[in-house]
C-alpha cells in the first residue's frame, strides 16, 4: 500500500469519526432538550397551559393521526405558507425591480422599507385580527406581512450588488433594460 492511499484512509477515517461526533451530539443535545422539557413540566416548573410537554404533544400529534385531522391541519398551513409565500414572491420581485429600474424611488423609498421592516409584526397581531378578522386571512397577512419587506429588500440588494461588468457587456450589445434584468440581474 503506497503512503498516499495510508493517509487518504487516515485522512477519511477521521472525517467518519469526526460526522459521528457531531451526530452523536446534535442527536444528544435533542434527547437532553425533551427530556429537560419534560421533566420541567412534569415538576410543574413550566407552565404546562403555555408549553405543554413533550408526551403531551407526542399523545396529541397520536391522535390527531387516528382521527384523520393531522392531514387536514398539514394541508391548511402547507396553503396559507404557498399562498402568502407566492404573493410575497410576486410583491418582492415587482417592487424590487422597481427600485432597481428607478435609483431616485429607492433612494425615497428606502427609509420607510426599512422602518417597516423594523416593526414588531407579531405585536400586530391582535390588531391584523381585528382588521382582517380571526381567519385563514389573518394568517396569511401577518405571513405577509413578516416577509415582504424583508424579501424585498433583500431582492433589491442583490439586484444592484450585480456585476456591473456583465450589465456593461449587455449595454454594448444593445440589450434592453427587460433583457438586461432577464438574463443577468
Amino acid at each position: 500500500m503506497s503512503t498516499f492511499n495510508l493517509e487518504h484512509s487516515i485522512f477519511i477515517k477521521k472525517l467518519k469519526r469526526e460526522k459521528i461526533l457531531i451526530n452523536f451530539f446534535r442527536f444528544l443535545i435533542i434527547i437532553v432538550f425533551l427530556l429537560g422539557w419534560e421533566f420541567l413540566a412534569r415538576l410543574e416548573i413550566i407552565n404546562t397551559f403555555l408549553f405543554s410537554s413533550p408526551s403531551r404533544v407526542l399523545v396529541t400529534l397520536i391522535n390527531l393521526f387516528k382521527d384523520g385531522e393531522l392531514f387536514k391541519h398539514i394541508g391548511v398551513t402547507l396553503y396559507e405558507v404557498l399562498i402568502s409565500f407566492g404573493i410575497t414572491g410576486v410583491v418582492g420581485i415587482s417592487c424590487a425591480f422597481l427600485l432597481w429600474k428607478y435609483p431616485t424611488l429607492a433612494k425615497i423609498i428606502d427609509p420607510y422599507l426599512t422602518i417597516l421592516n423594523s416593526l414588531p409584526k407579531v405585536a400586530l397581531g391582535p390588531l391584523i385580527i381585528i382588521w382582517v378578522g380571526a381567519s385563514t386571512n389573518s394568517i396569511i397577512f401577518m405571513a405577509l406581512m413578516i416577509s415582504c419587506f424583508v424579501t424585498i429588500i433583500n431582492i433589491y440588494n442583490n439586484f444592484i450588488s450585480t456585476d456591473t461588468g456583465y450589465i456593461t457587456l449587455m449595454k454594448s450589445f444593445r440589450a434592453s433594460d427587460l433583457q438586461i434584468f432577464r438574463k443577468v440581474i
